[in-house]
């Protein structure tokens, strides 16, 4: 049985009859196993099947721990690559002023313009609940206010007692 860590079947581990054969400066052909096994020891290196589902398995003759050095800097690569999302919140009550929206406002810029996400909620303590209203109005003014900065991913929603809005960064334009 393969070891999780061991995606490819190497050397004897390899079941099927015949394969075809790839590497440097060998001959490409289909080969029965025991021969291609003769191949790679010869040249001192591995025979490692690459492609089992294809008709017959490919199979190439490598030196097999440094293939798996290669893989796994090529995943780091992917890995570094990719673009990790920050998700900022910003936290109103039902009864927000206006110079407090401001503030909050500007911050919620800065973040989108650093290619953060924004999640805006209105937290009802008590009985603010009966606010609910006044918490949509808030989030819609608050997501109009940043059409220029961001789009809405996700329209006000109240989830128990905070009814929050999702923004993401409008992508950034090529001038």
């Amino acid at each position: 049985m393969v070891r999780a860590e061991e995606p490819y079947k190497v050397n004897r581990k390899i079941t099927a009859s015949h394969v075809r054969v790839v590497g440097e400066n060998i001959k490409i052909g289909i080969y029965p196993l025991s021969q291609a096994l003769a191949m790679a020891a010869e040249e001192g290196l591995d025979l490692v099947e690459i492609s089992p589902k294809a008709d017959p398995p490919v199979c190439k003759i490598i030196d097999y721990s440094k293939f798996k050095y290669e893989q796994k800097k090529k995943q780091k690569e992917i890995k570094a690559k990719a673009q990790k999302t920050v998700i900022k919140e910003i936290r109103f009550g039902p009864n927000t002023d206006d110079h407090d929206f401001n503030f909050k406002l500007k911050h919620a810029i800065k973040f989108l313009q650093d290619g953060a996400k924004i999640k805006a909620y209105v937290h009802f303590v008590g009985r603010t609940i009966v606010f609910k209203e006044r918490g949509e109005i808030l989030l819609l003014k608050f997501a109009q206010a940043l059409e220029e900065y961001g789009k809405v991913e996700q329209l006000p929603k109240l989830e128990r007692k905070r009814m929050y809005v999702i923004l993401a960064p409008k992508p950034k334009s090529k001038k």
